[in-house]
């Protein structure tokens, strides 16, 4: 099954599910950044809530926007009992600290899953694993090579990984290239989230069977997006940019704020 077939279906049964409740699920987006990538993104998130029969709520900042004030406004939607779900889309401007904003909002409705605290499962991970076993990924002692260290993927995709009984390898930008090709031949699954346009190709060897995800998000020459892995690398399944894990992504924050509605 494609990813958009997956997502798809998946919405038709969250919509489904949507009128059980007694209210929409509300989610709210702070957004106080310039950036045309994060409007996509919002814009995005947007159309899922309306799609799935929830409710989103924009509240648009100017970058200029002071640490305080920021904070303030986290505070008001956390004690605001009608919003289920609160997000703060990244990146922020350079005068506001991301872990200051992380730590503020309330666990709770922290459908982002970037709470120390928090109960649900950060997006991107989350979205990858329900769409792996969906297509019957058999994780239990899989080799599972992650690429990349970050606090929103690497990191939390490699906890989640291990929670399935994967063996997990990290590599990063200090693993020797040595050592990288070693891992990536021995990969069942590889998830690849660097920002490096291109940086899995034909110099690396894979297991035919092998199951490559594609976290990344670059430009071309041509300005057309692509994923931080080559297409048609010779495996079992390649995840495609765009139209991958971005989607996936996006699922998995709606399926959070339904967890939370509940809640």
């Amino acid at each position: 099954m494609t990813i958009k077939e997956f997502v798809a279906l998946e919405k038709a049964k969250l919509a489904e599910q949507a009128q059980s409740f007694p209210k929409k699920p509300h989610l709210v987006i702070i957004q106080a950044n310039d950036s045309p990538a994060s409007d996509a993104y919002v814009r995005g998130k947007i159309k899922d809530c309306g799609e799935v029969g929830a409710e989103a709520t924009l509240c648009l900042l100017p970058p200029t926007v002071s640490e305080e004030e920021l904070l303030n406004k986290v505070q008001e939607y956390n004690e605001d009992p009608n919003v289920d779900g609160l997000i703060v889309q990244l990146p922020l401007p350079p005068q506001i600290s991301e872990k200051k904003v992380k730590l503020a909002v309330n666990p709770g409705k922290d459908v982002d899953g970037f709470h120390p605290l928090t109960t649900f499962v950060p997006c991107t991970p989350k979205g990858i694993v329900d769409y792996l076993t969906e297509e019957g990924f058999p994780f239990q002692g899989k080799n599972a090579v992650v690429l990349g260290r970050s606090e929103i993927v690497g990191k939390p995709m490699s906890r989640l990984l291990l929670s399935k009984n994967c063996n997990v390898t990290v590599l990063h930008s200090k693993t020797s290239e040595e050592d990288k090709a070693f891992y990536i031949a021995h990969a069942d699954l590889i998830v690849v989230a660097i920002g490096r346009l291109g940086f899995l190709d034909n110099r690396f060897q894979y297991k035919p069977d092998a199951v490559i995800v594609d976290v990344g998000i670059n430009r071309n020459e041509e300005g057309k997006l692509r994923g931080d892995a080559i297409p048609d690398l010779p495996v079992a399944l390649q995840t495609p940019v765009p139209g991958g894990v971005g989607l996936l992504t996006r699922l998995a924050l709606v399926k959070n704020l339904f967890i939370a509605a509940k809640k």
